[in-house]
């Protein structure tokens, strides 16, 4: 919310100062009319304000054009920077193939002259990066001793996809892998990092039938457990109002009964 309140408030201003600068361009040709026997206007004499440095002195044309150009820029809302999709943490099992995936977005096409790619390697977050693959016009496989031939892009720039493929993945290939991309005329340097670990044996599978056999047990027990409560309930209203009825039968028997004797004593 507020940046959209700042964005308008930008955007009054600079039309008001397009205003203010259409006055000032026309200004010669409204002394050219000669002089009026009607009081200035609020509008010629906000122009006059606005414009007149000291009297008889006016901003010549040029460095309107500058100013209105700074202005122009200063009202323009910065880019976004550009953001760059990266598994935070790779598990990889030792011999086999990592896909080191890299994908981004950017608000303008990607050109191939312009468009540039770094991939870096480091085996801990305070170490030096090791530049192992490059994109300049194509791609340039830099075949570190590290690496050897195991590197394999595997992304389109096209598609905003700048992902590579480690080969045979070994224990020494543990570490940080960065992914640098420019993208031009975005301004904006992207950069993903991802930390690959390579295990030694895959993670055991978890044993979920334990866990299904408890579960089935607690909500079996819980069932029952509302059952039997169900049917105390029904039992218990049940009785009572059978002993509802029983209690209305004596009411109407006490009240026969009572009639009965009032007729006799009258005879």
């Amino acid at each position: 919310m507020l940046y959209v309140s700042l964005k308008y408030i930008r955007a009054f201003y600079f039309y008001f100062y397009l205003f203010i600068y259409f006055l000032a361009s026309h200004h010669s040709f409204l002394v050219a009319l000669g002089p009026s026997n009607h009081p200035p206007s609020p509008i010629s004499q906000l122009t006059s304000q606005c414009l007149k440095m000291h009297k008889d002195a006016w901003l010549p044309r040029s460095a309107f054009s500058l100013t209105g150009l700074s202005l122009f820029f200063s009202l323009v809302p910065p880019g976004q920077n550009m953001e760059v999709t990266v598994p935070t943490t790779l598990n990889v099992l030792n011999g086999s193939d990592a896909r080191l995936a890299c994908t981004f977005n950017s608000c303008y096409t990607v050109n191939h002259k312009q468009f540039s790619l770094n991939w870096t390697y480091q085996e801990c977050s305070n170490c030096s990066e090791e530049m192992f693959l490059q994109f300049r016009m194509k791609i340039i496989n830099l075949k570190l001793e590290r690496f050897r031939d195991r590197v394999e892009f595997s992304g389109n720039p096209s598609k905003y996809d700048v992902s590579v493929t480690l080969k045979n993945v070994q224990l020494e290939d543990e570490g940080l892998y960065n992914c640098y991309i420019m993208n031009p005329p975005d301004r904006h340097r992207g950069h993903g990092k991802i930390y690959l670990q390579v295990l030694m044996e895959e993670p055991p599978e978890r044993d979920s039938t334990v866990a299904v056999i408890v579960g089935a047990s607690v909500g079996g027990f819980l069932a029952v457990v509302i059952l039997v409560l169900m049917v105390v309930k029904c039992v218990r209203r049940k009785k009572e109002q059978k002993l509802s009825t029983d209690d209305l039968k004596t009411e109407e028997e006490g009240k026969t009964d009572g009639e009965g004797n009032a007729d006799d004593g009258t005879k």
